[in-house]
């Protein structure tokens, strides 16, 4: 289990690798895997500004609410910045192996810590939780 994670991790850091395996599939194909990965990357960006302005913005929450959320949201933002890279690597590994691509939960996961963050805030922001 330990192996397999690191040898996943060095292809994060050594994409050409990938070319060891299999054939090169269709460009069209990995340019619309590439521009899938910077899609996570720019919702990661939103994620993390996200934070950032609960953190900075909402200075009538009491400070612990305020910060779990932005934590909370920051967090997400880090998950999807490394999920992106896993994922767009895992994509591309199955195209060269000619393989079914790789299904995710991650979406789902997402969507709802990010659901749940903005209900969150709220129901802090209805209630006037003061600080």
């Amino acid at each position: 289990m330990i192996d397999r994670f690191l040898a996943t991790l060095r292809l994060w850091f050594a994409p050409q690798r990938l070319r060891t395996e299999g054939s090169t599939p269709d460009y069209r194909f990995s340019l619309a895997n590439e521009r899938t990965f910077l899609a996570w990357i720019r919702t990661a960006l939103a994620l993390v500004a996200g934070g950032i302005a609960v953190d900075q913005f909402l200075t009538g929450l009491r400070w612990a609410v305020r910060t779990s959320v932005s934590a909370a949201v920051l967090a997400c933002a880090a998950a999807c910045a490394f999920r992106a890279v896993n994922h767009w690597m895992r994509c591309e590994r199955a195209m060269r192996r000619g393989e079914d691509l790789p299904v995710s939960r991650f979406p789902v996961l997402l969507a709802t810590a990010t659901g749940v963050a903005a209900v969150l805030v709220l129901v802090a922001v209805a209630l006037g939780a003061g600080s």
